[in-house]
């Protein structure tokens, strides 16, 4: 375990008990769940009360628990339940105490009773929903202060209390998940809160109305707040079909990918390597998750367009005729014409079209050049050269090493490739223990050539490049 994780959870498994037990003295005098009474108002507490508190607070634990034994994981790792619902509804029915306790004992998911999760991982997750719900009731009892109206206030209260316990519990859970997988914090947070936000708010006005309905009198709310198990495990379902709808896209695709890589038995996973490499880059680049989103799937398809070209030029050992170059410099543009009626993959058209680009203008399909040419084509480029360079190929049986290939980046770097993106590279695993020879000598990027010169060095490389379409 990496030691900046180890601080953060002693750090924040620490706060979240003392705060636990510094709130149980200081709010000891409050009756969290006596029908009809608002737990902002102090009252001292009768054995009957207690037996009240402690009921109630046995009864959201359990609806907790159920609600909590089968937490999907989104796809960057974080794992989401619907038990921020009756966590919401403790808020409201029993302030800061109870609803820490209800969340501390209730968010106990059957990986761990099964022991498949170690202690410290069920410590951090217990403190990550316990402190969070806390703060969340604190922020809500001072905004409830507020309105006279007691409905309207609660109703206030409570959306502002969750959003507080939403941002920082996804907060919470993006950092450990950072940490522990060395992605960036950015891009778990968002990547993985945009698929259950919309959720988070619909679920508090649920969360709102199963409070109501528990204060219903003669123990009838209880057996009615039952109800709304329905509609939460219906909102579980839809978390599990997200994922699941996102994993089979995403395996089709990849499937797809290999289809074509295994037309040429030197390039079989080639683009699988290509996405993984460019993601790195993207996160070394800090881009948005949507960006990271489009590498993914672009870089699996960014070849897809060699399914129009013949096998006597695919799979061709000696090196193309012009005719032959040309066949397959349209593959980017037949990929691009294959990918276009999926919607859904509207973003990664770019990337598939001009990740043949040069950086000076003499790329293929459109001769674009420096920033004309797509962000995440420009990264794309640089992880399909560096892939192609150190892996065999028809023409050089003998693969680069990793000093030589990042040489050969350097080398062209501010030519054929993006510098900003070959020095994101260097930052990569994929370039660690190789030798940086650092930038070119020239700081800036060479002077991009003009239209009508870089047609003509178009023309003049077509005769003289590598009998297949890699960069180099």
């Amino acid at each position: 375990m990496p030691r900046s994780l180890k601080l953060f959870i002693t750090g924040l498994v620490a706060t979240s008990a003392i705060a636990l037990f510094v709130a149980s003295f200081v709010f000891a005098s409050r009756t969290p769940w006596p029908l009809g009474i608002r737990p902002d108002i102090a009252i001292p507490l009768t054995s009957s009360a207690e037996t009240n508190v402690l009921a109630g607070v046995a009864f959201w634990i359990v609806l907790t628990l159920l609600t909590s034994a089968l937490p999907v994981q989104m796809p960057h790792g974080t794992m989401v339940s619907t038990s921020f619902a009756p966590g919401v509804a403790a808020m409201l029915l029993g302030g800061p105490v109870a609803a820490g306790w209800v969340a501390a004992i209730g968010t106990t998911e059957l990986r761990e009773l099964r022991g498949k999760v170690p202690w410290y991982g069920s410590a951090v997750n217990h403190a990550g929903i316990a402190l969070p719900v806390m703060v969340g009731s604190l922020v809500m009892e001072a905004v409830r202060g507020l309105w006279t109206s007691a409905v309207l206030g609660d109703f206030v209260a409570l959306f502002a209390g969750a959003t507080v316990m939403f941002a920082l519990n996804a907060s919470i859970t993006a950092a450990v998940v950072a940490l522990r997988t060395k992605q960036s914090f950015r891009v778990v947070l968002l990547g993985d809160a945009r698929g259950f936000s919309i959720n988070f708010i619909a679920l508090t006005p649920l969360a709102w109305l199963m409070a109501q309905i528990y204060t219903l009198p003669n123990g009838a709310g209880a057996w009615t707040t039952l109800l709304f198990g329905l509609p939460l495990y219906t909102t579980r379902v839809a978390h599990h079909r997200f994922v699941e709808m996102r994993e089979m896209f995403t395996q089709t695709i990849g499937a797809l990918a290999e289809a074509v890589d295994k037309r040429d038995p030197f390039t079989s996973r080639h683009s699988h390597r290509v996405k993984e490499i460019a993601i790195d880059i993207g996160r070394e680049m800090r881009v948005s998750e949507a960006e990271l989103e489009a590498l993914e799937w672009g870089g699996l398809l960014h070849d897809v367009g060699k399914i129009g070209v013949p096998d006597s030029v695919l799979l061709k050992q000696e090196r193309l005729t012009r005719e032959e170059r040309m066949l397959m410099n349209a593959h980017p543009v037949k990929g691009a014409e294959i990918i276009a009626p999926v919607t859904k993959l509207a973003p990664e058209l770019p990337i598939i079209r001009h990740h043949h680009e040069w950086y000076n203008g003499s790329g293929y399909p459109d001769r674009l050049m420096g920033d004309e040419i797509p962000k995440l084509a420009r990264i794309l480029h640089v992880a399909d050269a560096f892939e192609a360079m150190t892996a065999a190929r028809p023409y050089r049986m003998k693969p680069l090493s990793q000093d030589q290939a990042l040489a050969e980046l350097r080398k062209f770097a501010g030519v054929q490739f993006d510098p900003v993106v070959v020095d994101a590279f260097v930052r990569t695993k994929w370039a660690e223990g190789a030798t940086d020879p650092g930038r070119p000598a020239v700081s800036r990027p060479v002077p991009l050539l003009s239209q009508a010169a870089s047609r003509m060095a178009q023309a003049a490389v077509l005769p003289d490049t590598p009998a297949h379409s890699d960069p180099l």
